[in-house]
């Protein structure tokens, strides 16, 4: 076991001693010795529930036949961070939460590992690490939100971004968005929708790296318990088969992943954050890869934003191993892929058939022929950009308006909020980069208010940061190069031209080349917007979105 590196031989005397002052007898100390690495906090409403999580892991780790031993990593509510400079702080969050588990995990020479991630960053910061480590490693996610009820209709934390818009635009009252306000967030766990927290959870299961039901089944369930016991025990046998990430994490699994990702329609964050699990899983995919799997796969489901359901619905539906016994019915994943269980992914699913297909839709009556996202190239975009093309309207998948430039988020929700975008317009908030934020902001608010307003259905939001899972339009984000680093978006004036062609897979300035010649030679390097910090550093390393916004080599 690795962990006989602390634990046996005559000059291991003074760790089994520092062992010992933490409780644990001689026949614990012969055991394995698992990290359970929890993201628990008082701040997340998606981890508040994670010490009950971890709980009942350590209670699975002992009947398996091994020691349980908790630590912690930091976890941000990109909600509560939303529209302030706390969001710049969010993406550089996944690698340090990547490299604080490969510190722990080296540091204290661990057998295995069961990670208790449950929102946007952590999830991938711990499947990055996961790889990096290279140790068994099981995931046991918090579990989603339950929808709010409001009347008769269910809502959620997107509905009440969306109010602020309706508020400014004379739509809504305050005392319609009060109710609202105390309705949408009813329970501990994940937001509602197929936002970015619960994309990553399913796209976990997807590629193999969590029990059949850890990205659906509601927190609030105890199923969920359950599963968190069953992963505790799966851990000691992981560790005694020996099966390990990189035997689950191959490439095979990823495109599957990608393949469900478009099936669902997941965040657009989940393509940002494949990539850069794949980067530490040594393995090569990018972003034409995304489009190509798009165009043979069915869009099965749509889940808030871009429909009524909530994951509680996909859950009832049967969940990710439903939509994977679906999508396998036209041979479009690979069976053969192993995953936790230790089973393949072809055993996992014999007997999942859909149980719902108003939820899931059958394979012969999908919403569209493709998938859920798009990588879109041009000028604009020469190393991609990504839209969540599951969530726009039919009227905006080809579109051609005015740019309104905008140096930051505050400033375009400043003139969202006082009317000053008109239908048609083409909003770019540009510098929002990983570099040029730093840190990449979400989006949320200005996307939120657009159509709250009533306006997503007429104007389009382009920019070089990225955008929460919850929001829903022609919102265009992770342009590559970034305004930072001396991209087209860097040179667009207000009033230029800008097309969109979803369908054709297009973003393009149209202005002469000798003007855009012009600009780029007027063009200057921008003074960093934070100067001290792990912010500054994070800056001076991040690579492009394209990249998955991963640090350089």
């Amino acid at each position: 076991m690795h962990s006989d590196n602390v634990k046996k031989g005559l000059e291991k005397a003074p760790h089994r001693s520092l062992f010992k002052a933490l409780g644990l007898t001689d026949e614990e100390m012969a055991r394995p010795l698992i990290g359970i690495v929890n993201s628990q906090n008082d701040l997340v409403p998606g981890h508040m529930n994670l010490d009950k999580i971890a709980a009942a892991v350590k209670a699975g780790v002992q009947m398996g036949g091994g020691t349980p031993l908790e630590f912690f990593t930091i976890g941000v509510c990109d909600g509560i961070a939303m529209n302030h400079i706390g969001m710049k702080y969010s993406l550089g969050s996944r690698e340090l939460i990547a490299d604080s588990v490969e510190i722990m995990g080296i540091a204290h020479a661990l057998d295995g590992l069961v990670f208790i991630p449950n929102c946007d960053k952590i999830i991938p910061g711990m499947l990055m690490a996961a790889a990096r480590l290279n140790l068994p490693s099981i995931f046991i996610s918090g579990g989603p939100m339950l929808a709010g009820r409001l009347g008769s209709r269910t809502v959620s934390v997107t509905q009440v971004f969306e109010a602020v818009g309706a508020v400014a635009a004379g739509r809504m009252d305050y005392e319609e968005l009060a109710c609202l306000e105390d309705q949408a967030c009813p329970t501990c766990g994940s937001c509602a929708g197929m936002f970015t927290a619960n994309s990553m959870n399913c796209l976990t299961e997807a590629l193999g790296m969590g029990l059949p039901g850890n990205g659906t089944i509601p927190a609030v369930y105890s199923e969920r318990i359950r599963l968190a016991k069953k992963a505790g025990m799966r851990i000691v046998g992981l560790i005694e088969e020996n099966l390990r990430p990189l035997d689950i994490m191959t490439r095979e699994a990823f495109l599957n992943a990608i393949r469900l990702d478009n099936a669902i329609g997941c965040s657009t964050n989940s393509v940002l954050h494949l990539l850069a699990i794949a980067s530490e899983a040594h393995v090569e995919i990018d972003l034409s890869l995304f489009n190509e799997i798009s165009d043979t796969t069915p869009l099965l489901c749509k889940i808030s934003p871009a429909g009524q359901h909530h994951m509680e619905d996909i859950y009832q539906a049967g969940g990710i191993q439903a939509l994977y016994h679906e999508l396998n019915k036209a041979a479009l994943i690979n069976p053969n892929c192993l995953t936790v269980t230790g089973k393949t992914v072809g055993e996992n699913i014999a007997t999942t058939p859909v149980k719902d297909h108003t939820v899931i839709r059958a394979l012969d009556n999908p919403y569209s022929d493709k998938g859920g996202l798009a990588i879109l190239f041009g000028n604009l975009a020469e190393q991609g950009a990504v839209v969540k093309k599951s969530a726009v309207d039919p009227d905006m998948m080809r579109h051609t308006g005015p740019a309104r430039v905008f140096e930051a988020e505050e400033d375009a929700v400043q003139a969202i909020l006082a009317g000053r975008i008109k239908p048609g317009d083409v909003m770019v908030i540009r510098y929002e980069g990983p570099r040029g934020g730093p840190g990449m902001r979400e989006m949320l608010t200005p996307t939120s208010a657009i159509a709250g307003m009533g306006l997503d259905k007429e104007v389009a939001l382009i920019t070089d940061g990225r955008f929460s899972g919850a929001t829903r339009g022609a919102a265009i984000g992770h342009i590559s190069p970034e305004a930072a680093a001396g991209g087209m978006i860097a040179l667009v004036e207000e009033g230029d031209l800008i097309r969109i062609d979803i369908p054709g897979l297009v973003l393009e300035l149209l202005v002469e080349e000798k003007v855009l010649e012009e600009r780029k030679a007027r063009w200057k390097v921008p003074a960093p917007k934070i100067q001290t910090g792990y912010m500054k550093r994070y800056a001076e390393m991040v690579q492009s979105a394209s990249t998955g916004a991963v640090f350089r080599k």
